[in-house]
């Protein structure tokens, strides 16, 4: 059976007092979750986040990783240093990655390769953007994403990827994709996932729909049958509105 979650994207926001601060209403607030639920402070406050965490079912995550062991990468963090601050599940080609960092599906395989390498796990994340959806080309552009960036990989590998449907241009912009269209995505992909490595394995990913989820639309967007969850950003910014988007899937 596939895992539901919840994670909460904190993106670049929160120091570390407002990290702490936030940490402490989560604590307050989700008291029993019933599905995974995961939060990716920014860097420089995983250990801290993990620390006041540790004993807690909130799984600390991280934003990003580079895919090599170490050398010279200014600025960048590898897997190892991850798991030394506990961090064993990271976020992978989210689409401001690719908008603003120029990643690429080709660096994404590979940041994908140390994960799995590292025994980690990835919530990997495709999308299009408004002007494929309008000239109708959206199914095309999730479906190179993926097949260019996870089908190098073998059926074993899947058990250590999620997936995370993020539309560009619900990100950020008080537009959501309908219920109907993020099952007809999650449709689709389940089923380009099923084509390559069988329904046995298509029906075990779990699928999150990213793209300014809030707690007046989650439940609807949850209910639907191929929707596992959410990757939330700002709404996972208030410990309210992340218990009940929370809520809303359990």
């Amino acid at each position: 059976m596939r895992s539901k979650i919840v994670a909460g994207n904190w993106k670049m926001n929160n120091d570390l007092s407002a990290t702490e601060t936030l940490i402490t209403a989560l604590k307050e607030t989700i008291k029993d979750p019933q599905v995974e639920v995961m939060i990716a402070p920014t860097f420089t406050n995983l250990y801290s986040a993990f620390e006041a965490l540790k004993d807690n079912k909130i799984e600390v995550i991280a934003q990003n990783m580079h895919f090599a062991e170490n050398g010279a990468y200014t600025g960048e963090i590898s897997a190892d240093m991850l798991k030394s601050v506990g961090v064993k599940t990271v976020i992978l080609g989210h689409s401001e990655r690719r908008a603003y960092f120029a990643e690429t599906d080709e660096t994404l395989a590979k940041k994908v390769g140390a994960v799995l390498e590292n025994g980690m796990r990835t919530i990997f994340c495709f999308g299009e953007e408004l002007e494929d959806r309008k000239a109708e080309k959206h199914f095309e552009v999730v479906e190179n994403q993926i097949k260019n960036a996870l089908f190098g990989f073998d059926a074993e590998a899947f058990k250590s990827i999620v997936l995370a449907y993020e539309p560009v241009w619900a990100i950020g912009t008080g537009e959501t994709a309908s219920p109907e269209q993020a099952q007809e995505v999650h449709a689709f992909v389940r089923k380009v996932i099923a084509d390559k490595y069988g329904d046995a394995v298509a029906s075990e990913v779990s699928i999150l729909y990213g793209g300014s989820v809030k707690p007046a639309n989650a439940k609807e967007i949850f209910s639907k049958e191929d929707v596992d969850g959410g990757l939330i950003g700002g709404a996972a910014l208030k410990a309210e509105d992340f218990n009940a988007i929370v809520e809303g899937l359990s």
